[in-house]
C-alpha cells in the first residue's frame, strides 16, 4: 500500500510494519543509498526513533526500514517542544567528521547547492515577487548565502516529520535532506511555524542564541519558495501560487 506523496521517494507499508521506499527521479537514488549508510551510524546518538533504512534491491532501486510509530503532529504542546529541542540539541552535537565519514557530502557540497538554489530563487522565482516587496526577498536570499555549512541537520524538519504516539513524541522521520549545514535550518519551523509555548520551549531546552533565532527566521522565509521552484519543475500551477502565496505571507509577516 503505497501511502507518501513526498516530492523525492514513493513510499509503500509493507505487512503492516515495514517502510519501503523507491527514488521518483534518477537523481533521489544516491540520496537513499547515504541513508543507508548513515542512519546506522546517526542513529543510536539520538533520543528519538529515526528511521534505519537498509538496501533491499540495487537494481531497481529499492531501500526498506522498519516503521516508525505514530502520527504527524497536530497539535503540539509544551512537552513536545521539550522533546523537539532535545532532539536537535543531539542532532547537531553529532560530530561533523563522523557523519562525513559515514556518508554525508562535505560542506563544500552544500556550499555548491545553496550557491545554486539561491541563483536559480533570484532568475525564476524574484519575477514573479511584487516591486513592493523584492528588496525584503533580495535580502533574505543574501543573508541565507552567507550562512554556516558545519552542523548535520535534518534539512526538512516540519510537522508532517515528527511522529506522536499515545501524547507523546515518538519519532521523526523523512532523513532524506539530511546534509551539513546550518543548525538555524531545523528551527525554522519549531521557532516560527508552531506555537509560542511550543516555541519557546524548543528554545528553552536547546539553549537558543538570538544569532541562531535570527537565521531560523530567515530559514522560515525561504521555505515556500521550494515549494514555487517546484511547482514549476512538476508544471503544477497550484502548487506554484501555493508557495507564491507562502512566500509574500512570509515576507509581510516579518518585515522589519
Amino acid at each position: 500500500m503505497e501511502f507518501s506523496e513526498g516530492w523525492d521517494s514513493f513510499a509503500a507499508l509493507i505487512d503492516g510494519c515495514w517502510v519501503e521506499r523507491r527514488p521518483r527521479r534518477p537523481e533521489v537514488a544516491d540520496q537513499l543509498r547515504r541513508e543507508t549508510e548513515l542512519m546506522p551510524w546517526l542513529a543510536p546518538l539520538l533520543p528519538l526513533q529515526v528511521p534505519i533504512p537498509s538496501m533491499v534491491s540495487e537494481t531497481p532501486l529499492v531501500v526498506r526500514h522498519a516503521l516508525v510509530p505514530g502520527k504527524a503532529i497536530v497539535s503540539a504542546d509544551v512537552e513536545h517542544g521539550l522533546a523537539i529541542g532535545r532532539f536537535l540539541r543531539a542532532l547537531h552535537a553529532s560530530p561533523a567528521t563522523e557523519a562525513v565519514r559515514h556518508g554525508l557530502p562535505p560542506a563544500e557540497e552544500t556550499r555548491s547547492s545553496r550557491v545554486a538554489t539561491i541563483s536559480r530563487f533570484r532568475a525564476d522565482v524574484m519575477p514573479l515577487i511584487p516591486a513592493a516587496q523584492r528588496d525584503s526577498a533580495l535580502a533574505v536570499l543574501d543573508a541565507a548565502r552567507k550562512f554556516p555549512a558545519d552542523t548535520v541537520v535534518h534539512g526538512d524538519l516540519g510537522p508532517e516529520h515528527v511522529l506522536v504516539d499515545g501524547g507523546r513524541l515518538a519519532g521523526v522521520i523523512d532523513f532524506g535532506d539530511v546534509h551539513l549545514g546550518d543548525a538555524a535550518n531545523d528551527l525554522a519551523w519549531p521557532l516560527y511555524g508552531a506555537s509560542t509555548d511550543f516555541a519557546d520551549a524548543v528554545a528553552d531546552a536547546y539553549g537558543l542564541t538570538a544569532d541562531l533565532r535570527r537565521r531560523a527566521l530567515i530559514w522560515h522565509q525561504l521555505g515556500p519558495w521550494h515549494e514555487v521552484t517546484h511547482g514549476m519543475d512538476i508544471g503544477d500551477d497550484g502548487v506554484l501560487q501555493s508557495g507564491l502565496t507562502g512566500l509574500l505571507e512570509r515576507l509581510k509577516r516579518f518585515a522589519g
